[in-house]
């Protein structure tokens, strides 16, 4: 609950309560809170037996802080066997490194080099060059 809080801000609530109780009544005063505390903590799980008991017996492994939406979340994501399998198989920066290699050497090395030493593999910085006409695919201009 208190996890965040340092050794000054901890240092400076002291000093504020010494001030604001006095010593004398600040033990009496930690002990009327953490009585408290514990009373709040007691009633609370007196309330969670009796949602569990009314709730029935399929719902005897129910936990409230899965009602959380980022521990329902992680729960999902984490027990998921599908997803976990995607997840390791796909390698982003394999497949980056993939579309970078063939962005930067379009000549493969199974494709052998023209005559004119030009490469012969797919330029894709270029747009390809239209086809002759009678290489042109006939279509229906009414059914597109």
């Amino acid at each position: 609950m208190f996890n965040d809080i340092g050794a000054l801000e901890l240092v400076t609530i002291v000093v504020l309560a010494i001030l604001v109780f006095g010593p004398d009544k600040l033990p009496k005063v930690i002990q009327d809170v953490t009585g408290f505390i514990r009373k709040v903590r007691a009633f609370s799980d007196s309330a969670k037996q009796d949602i569990r008991s009314e709730l029935g017996p399929e719902f005897k492994d129910f936990e409230f802080e899965d009602l959380n939406p980022k521990t329902f979340i992680r729960k999902q994501l984490t027990e998921n066997e599908d997803l976990n399998e995607i997840r390791t198989s796909f390698d982003l920066r394999k497949e980056l490194n993939d579309v970078t290699d063939a962005v930067n050497n379009p000549q493969t090395d199974a494709a052998p080099a023209s005559p004119s030493g030009a490469a012969t593999g797919a330029d894709l910085l270029k747009k390809p060059a239209a086809p002759a006409s009678e290489q042109r695919a006939r279509f229906d201009a009414d059914a597109t």
